[in-house]
């Protein structure tokens, strides 16, 4: 405690004249972890909704990124707890496996692959001759199964395929989106609840949905929508809702959609530090303050910077990228 304290006195002006951390110390290729991830668009472009100025509406956009995340989610060693689809920018909330690529026999890495990357007409001839072509080139195929558990190729792969798509239909070149997406690591089971709390509920927030079940193209919508489909599932463990299901989280899928409809409503726009009473009890488990809950969702708007979790969390990975300090770790110190 001492050392977090005293680092908190370092001078301010030197850590702004920090440059970008490369994502790699941020995020190591090969370790396992959970990530909140933000695209942004440029130029004023609109990934999705209405235009303002034009009245024109992009709203057809949002299904090419929803297809385009379920079919990342049965490429890559990947599970998608968390996304919101936005009017200019996305939210992810993704946990990279890469471990599960060294399980994969170099059959299963050609597929994957030439799914994500397949040829020029993409007959089946031609998908199979690449495959094959793949198998025979040993080194290649590991950089492919190196590549498939990689965030940074995870984004590329996501953004690539909907900026082209977009140009075309827009008539124009050039970027379409920031050219570094914003990543926040999440360091521990808690991080990970409330990034998902944070990106669920990001279009209630935003005014855009006024309750879960009408709030399109995100992942609590998709949980409900299975949720009707297959009632069983509301009372099972809370698991990914894309891609490889690793080890469920410490609540059901009811638990979790009530702790969003409550956290919706404490962190309602006009209610600022309002908290109804009645929290649910699963938040008890979580978080044994309704006010620390609210405050560590609400922080991923700005309290967190590069990472979320504990206060020793932080200054660990403060310290692993070469800094003496991380915006968050005063925020962490608060909630513990």
């Amino acid at each position: 405690m001492g050392k977090i304290l005293a680092a908190a006195s370092a001078d301010s002006a030197s850590h702004a004249r920090i440059m970008a951390t490369p994502r790699s110390r941020l995020v190591p290729p090969d370790a396992e972890g959970c990530y909140h991830c933000i695209q942004r668009c440029v130029r004023r472009a609109f990934l999705c909704g209405v235009d303002r100025y034009t009245g024109r509406s992009f709203e057809h956009r949002k299904p090419w990124i929803e297809d385009r995340l379920r079919h990342l989610s049965e490429c890559f060693a990947i599970a998608i707890h968390a996304y919101a689809i936005m009017e200019n920018h996305l939210h992810i909330v993704v946990q990279m496996i890469p471990v599960a690529t060294s399980a994969w026999s170099d059959e299963e890495v050609a597929t994957r692959w030439v799914r994500l990357f397949p040829p020029a007409g993409g007959d089946s001839t031609a998908i199979d001759l690449k495959r094959q072509q793949l198998r025979a080139d040993p080194a290649r195929l590991a950089v492919f199964r190196t590549r498939l558990g990689n965030l940074s190729w995870l984004m590329r792969c996501l953004a690539e395929p909907i900026a082209r798509r977009a140009n075309r239909e827009d008539l124009c070149k050039g970027r379409f989106w920031e050219g570094r997406y914003k990543c926040q690591v999440l360091c521990d089971e808690r991080a990970l609840l409330a990034a998902m709390a944070y990106v669920d509920l990001n279009p209630i927030r935003a005014g855009v949905a006024e309750q879960l079940d009408t709030s399109l193209h995100t992942s609590a919508r998709a949980r409900i929508r299975n949720a009707r489909a297959s009632p069983g599932t509301l009372t099972t463990s809370l698991r990914p809702v894309l891609g490889m299901q690793p080890n469920s989280l410490p609540l059901s899928t009811t638990e979790y959609l009530r702790l969003l409809d409550w956290t919706g409503r404490a962190l309602a726009p006009g209610k600022p530090g309002r908290i109804n009473e009645q929290a649910p009890p699963i938040l008890e488990t979580i978080d044994n303050s309704p006010a620390r809950w609210t405050l560590r969702v609400r922080s991923y708007g700005g309290g967190w910077a590069r990472a979320a979790g504990s206060a020793q969390d932080l200054m660990i990975l403060a310290e692993r990228i070469g800094q003496r300090w991380l915006k968050g770790i005063r925020l962490a110190l608060r909630l513990s």
